[in-house]
């Protein structure tokens, strides 16, 4: 009965705060994470006891292959330099200094300050992307820390596993540890690339010997995290890049042997498991706080002073990484700056702003033992509850001042986005209608003639409405034609769903026939929607 209770209670948790998120257009890791603290405070909740390593392994994969997956590759190319330099140097450098702090004013020893400040340096990737979909962040900024929150997680993961395993085996090495970093990157590397193509060759196989189904290609992609995360774990290589490269190179090759209809349902799959994933993780702090909160008494006034100060030194840290990094290596080299100018100082310290902490920390930190060699793990409540801290901090400071920063700043670029993407779908577009004229003297009949001619008028519709809609001015004629368009197209839709409706009511249809058509009608009420 408790289990069921927990269950109830985190889905209607998930509702009611998806429900506020909405309301207050705040990024749903904020509203979950203010959320997980209020469910801290209640008193007749039970409080799951959930193995570490589970903890790790349901959250992690998924939410960094979804990642990976809609993360540009070319970007991620071109910004290589400043996001290697945040991806691994300002990680080492963050948790260094997340270290020292633990060491030497909360008394931890070396080791387990070396665990906290991997926990707590990586900003996450879920997290910045729900923040970003609320806000015009600059295009280039967007993809740098897109990047950096892919690859960050990797550095981080890995110094957590030494610092770990010093932690409980009190033995450390630099020189071993340096080219055991390289050797579990390079090994996570080529698992995640051989699983990309692994699964490809299977979807190949699947498709050409009839059996392509839009449910058993996202079975297998759901699969595919998994795949190549535990098998990199288990060779001792890094399950975090794996799961990541596997991600890049399944999404860069995907349009090649996976048709539409997969493409709508498995993108519908994978929001909802981040979300719930995300939910679940926000939501299992909360539940587990309070345990942690009866350790820390009758001292959590200081602990929470404390995961403050050590929250302002992580938001302080990345600034006084970033400005030197932007600056320095142009200073060094004439030919950087001569190609690659230094961007304007408030997109500088947009990046610099940009690092939220999210579920990446929070399941490294739920992910630490109970016990080694018989007697509990030192420290482990008060590295949770600094996490939280640093969690709740950098997302809803960082997260909630961000968006007006950018406006601030003025370097805000929402028409800008608006223009490109819509001048992209009219080039596509643009394909499609030469294409049909192309094989207009093939058409066979009055039929297909009459066919034809209406798709290139509806093709040519749909052009001038996206050329309003990219105009500079907004004061074009197409602009309004566009908005007429899709409000009267809405309102046939709406008039086809009620008809289909009342007739499904009525007996006239039967049910399956009535989905079929609705699936129809909502394909092309997403399409107006984009």
């Amino acid at each position: 009965m408790s289990q069921a209770l927990v269950l109830i209670t985190f889905l209607a948790a998930v509702v009611f705060l998806t429900v506020v998120a909405r309301r207050f257009r705040i990024p749903y890791p904020i509203a979950f994470v203010i959320g997980g603290v209020a469910l801290a405070f209640s008193r007749h909740l039970p409080r799951p006891h959930l193995e570490p390593d589970l903890i790790l392994l349901l959250i992690l994969p998924p939410l960094l292959y979804s990642a990976a997956w809609t993360t540009d590759a070319l970007e991620l190319r071109r910004n290589i330099r400043p996001i290697s330099l945040l991806a691994i140097g300002l990680v080492i450098f963050t948790t260094a200094a997340v270290a020292a702090f633990a060491h030497y004013l909360l008394g931890f020893g070396w080791p387990l300050a070396f665990t906290l400040g991997a926990i707590v340096s990586p900003p996450d990737a879920v997290a910045a992307e729900a923040i970003f979909d609320e806000i015009a962040i600059p295009r280039r900024v967007a993809a740098v820390i897109s990047g950096e929150c892919l690859f960050n997680d990797a550095t981080a993961l890995v110094l957590y596993r030494f610092a770990l395993a010093a932690a409980v085996t009190g033995a450390f090495s630099l020189t071993q540890a340096s080219i055991s970093f390289f050797v579990v990157a390079a090994g996570g590397v080529a698992i995640g690339i051989v699983t990309a193509f692994a699964v490809e060759v299977l979807m190949r196989y699947i498709t050409r010997h009839g059996y392509s189904d839009p449910m058993i290609a996202s079975l297998v992609f759901l699969l595919s995290p998994f795949v190549s995360y535990v098998p990199a774990e288990a060779l001792h290589f890094s399950g975090v890049l794996a799961a990541v490269v596997a991600g890049l190179v399944s999404s860069r090759r995907s349009s090649e042997f996976i048709d539409s209809e997969t493409r709508l349902l498995g993108g519908s799959v994978w929001q909802l498991l981040t979300f719930v994933l995300n939910a679940f993780a926000f939501l299992l702090i909360g539940l587990e706080l309070p345990e942690i909160l009866r350790e820390l008494f009758p001292h959590v006034r200081d602990y929470a002073l404390y995961g403050l100060a050590l929250s302002a030194m992580v938001i302080i840290v990345r600034i006084l990484w970033v400005f030197p990094a932007t600056w320095i290596p142009r200073l060094l080299s004439a030919t950087l700056r001569r190609k690659d100018p230094s961007p304007p100082p408030g997109s500088i310290f947009v990046l610099a702003w940009s690092g939220m902490r999210g579920i990446v920390s929070l399941a490294a930190a739920l992910a630490l033992p109970y016990s080694f060699a018989g007697k509990p793990f030192p420290e482990r409540g008060a590295t949770i509850f600094f996490t939280c801290c640093v969690v709740f901090v950098t997302l809803v400071l960082q997260g909630l001042t961000l968006g007006p920063i950018v406006e601030w700043l003025g370097v805000a670029e929402t028409s800008k986005a608006a223009r490109r993407e819509s001048l992209l779908r009219i080039r596509a577009l643009e394909a499609g209608l030469r294409r049909l004229r192309d094989v207009e003297d093939e058409h066979r009949g009055a039929l297909e003639a009459d066919i034809a001619g209406r798709l290139m008028e509806e093709y040519q519709q749909r052009i001038d409405v996206l050329r309003g809609r990219a105009s500079p001015d907004g004061s074009s004629d197409f602009a309004r034609a566009g908005t007429i368009d899709r409000r009267l197209q809405r309102e046939a839709l709406d008039a086809e769903r009620r008809t289909i409706t009342a007739m499904r009511n009525e007996g006239e249809i039967p049910d399956n026939i009535f989905r079929s058509i609705e699936y129809d009608l909502d394909l092309a009420a997403l399409r107006l929607a984009g």
